[in-house]
């Protein structure tokens, strides 16, 4: 039996703490004639039922060959098997799922200039030129990070700053979001972006007092730059999934939902399954973008009795992000009188993508930040059949900013909202400025969602975001930043239990991917995806999490990560 805890409930008495066994490896025997029951003893482990509750177990046994769990518990204990491992009192979870991220952009990210630390436009555009002089070999300099509502100034940076130091290669940095770009004059040029380049539909150009483009894209205008950037040959983008990969797995993370994938990418993973090269399990969203999307939707989607890679999703955008004031808004940005952000899809197009991608048989899962963007999403959702709409599990990606009287729309239309705690936690210092205070109560609305009916699918949208899961809980217990502000948190009454929180990242998770039986629960017959942590998450202080660290990693009963190794 397992002992089921409340998710509201407080957290269970600590449990005394004991040191990792230096010899703690979990590794099933390799070329085995017949399966093998692994025994996994004197663990804390946390995992959920059928009914969506927490429980507890301190046995785990699995399968080594089908990788799948046999039971956990008393049931586990009393199964005969001569592989019999102590985990040393040590905490064990299911193996986490990020609902949101970007893979390929990782991985690359991971090579390239990274400025979420600065602090000032003049701090990023010099550790630009350092990193621009320590790689002389890359003809575009290549970055991410900036926010610029995290600089003194909370002014967008100017192409002149970067020309100070580097005029002689093009230089392209994405915001934090990935909703807006900053250039040099040479990647303008070459763009051929210019003071009578007109804005492109659902895109801006942001010009000076003088109609000088100052550098910053917004939107759908950073293809005008996008599109003369090279195209990443397919040996770099598999080394960018290779560092990914292996990011992610020391985390804790067994299974990523990557959100808009071109037909390269998708080419890369089919590729990379085939040759047992995809360690981490990923639920692939399809780019509605991507001009072989009439093909793809004629194909069907792409499912694998394994798990290892499924393509049954299309993500579809609609708006843009609050950072950069694209979010699509009903009201005009409190900080910006007259603007109401930019709708990237238009939305006759918007309601004939959903269309074709639900008619194919694929889920629909739609980029909604601002309140207009997620009630349009709503209301296309709501023009589908009944049965259909519901069996199809379709998802509203970020569902940040949404109408009080639209929050009890996604449980009555099943539609899944797919949140990332963290960004709430990045976006509060400048959510009050754009919205107003009215605005804010429906804003990164999870406990609503929740008590509403709406399982919620847990992510961090890396790497807008860092990918950090642990990052994640404790921005949805909390409602704090990592130096626990402020006092309370931040709109404390939209906060979740961690029981609900690590559900968002796990089983839920798996239920946004049609996954459920099959991973997130450790339940019996899913696949033994576990990880073993460094502290009991349940036994200490909430504003602890963040600093939890992960000490294995195993999918499908195979050790892929060990600390220090």
């Amino acid at each position: 039996m397992v002992a089921r805890l409340s998710l509201h409930s407080a957290s269970p008495k600590n449990l005394p703490r004991r040191t990792l066994l230096a010899s703690l490896l979990l590794v099933c025997c390799q070329g085995a004639a017949t399966a093998a029951t692994v025994k996994l003893e004197n663990i804390r482990g946390y995992g959920f039922d059928d009914e969506r509750q927490l429980v507890t177990f301190d046995t785990l046994a699995y399968d080594d060959v089908s990788g799948k769990v046999l039971a956990r518990g008393k049931e586990a204990q009393s199964l005969t098997t001569d592989q019999v491992h102590n985990g040393a009192g040590k905490a064990l979870l299911p193996g986490l799922i990020d609902g949101h991220g970007h893979v390929l952009g990782l991985g690359q990210g991971l090579s390239r200039v990274e400025l979420r630390e600065t602090r000032t436009e003049a701090a990023a555009a010099s550790l630009v030129s350092d990193f621009a002089r320590a790689h002389p070999e890359q003809r575009w300099i290549l970055g991410r990070g900036w926010n610029q509502e995290l600089w003194d100034s909370r002014a967008y940076p100017t192409r002149a700053s970067l020309d100070a130091l580097i005029n002689d290669r093009p230089v392209w940095l994405r915001r934090v979001d990935g909703h807006a770009g900053w250039a040099n004059s040479k990647a303008l040029a070459l763009a051929g972006i210019g003071r009578d380049t007109l804005d492109p539909d659902g895109g801006q150009i942001i010009k000076d007092a003088n109609g000088e483009p100052t550098g910053v894209l917004v939107d759908n205008a950073m293809a005008l730059l996008e599109n003369q950037i090279p195209e990443p040959a397919k040996a770099e983008r598999l080394a960018a999934f290779a560092t990914a990969f292996d990011h992610l797995l020391s985390l804790g993370i067994t299974a990523t939902h990557d959100a808009g994938i071109s037909a390269a990418e998708l080419a890369d993973y089919q590729e990379l399954r085939q040759q047992q090269r995809l360690p981490v399990r990923i639920y692939a969203m399809l780019s509605a973008a991507d001009p072989a999307l009439d093909t793809w939707l004629k194909q069907g989607p792409i499912l694998d009795e394994d798990e290892r890679l499924v393509a049954r999703s299309v993500k579809i955008y609609s708006d843009g992000a609050l950072g950069s004031r694209g979010a699509a808004l009903l009201a005009p940005y409190s900080d910006r009188p007259g603007e109401t952000g930019l709708l990237v899809t238009p939305e006759p197009e918007l309601g004939s993508l959903i269309k074709a991608t639900v008619a194919a048989g694929f889920q629909a899962n739609v980029h909604a930040i601002g309140d207009r963007a997620n009630r349009m999403v709503l209301d296309k959702f709501a023009q589908l059949d009944d049965k259909t709409r519901e069996a199809g599990r379709h998802r509203i990606e970020h569902a940040q900013i949404i109408a009080p009287e639209d929050l009890p729309r996604f449980a009555t239309l099943k539609v899944l909202p797919s949140m990332q705690p963290t960004h709430a936690t990045s976006d509060m210092n400048m959510a009050g400025d754009r919205l107003g205070e009215q605005r804010l109560r429906g804003a990164y609305a999870w406990r609503t969602l929740v008590d509403m009916g709406s399982p919620i699918v847990g992510g961090s949208d890396f790497p807008v975001e860092l990918a950090n899961p642990f990052h994640g809980l404790h921005a949805a217990v909390t409602r704090q930043d990592q130096r626990n502000l402020p006092e309370g948190g931040w709109r404390p009454a939209e906060k979740l239990t961690l029981a609900e929180a690590l559900r968002a990242f796990t089983r839920d998770a798996a239920y946004g991917a049609f996954q459920e039986q099959k991973m997130g629960s450790l339940a019996p017959g899913s696949f033994a995806d576990f990880i073993l942590l460094d502290r009991d998450i349940f036994a200490i202080a909430p504003e602890q999490l963040w600093q939890t660290r992960v000490l294995e990693t195993h999918v499908a009963g195979k050790q892929v990560y060990v600390l220090g190794q």
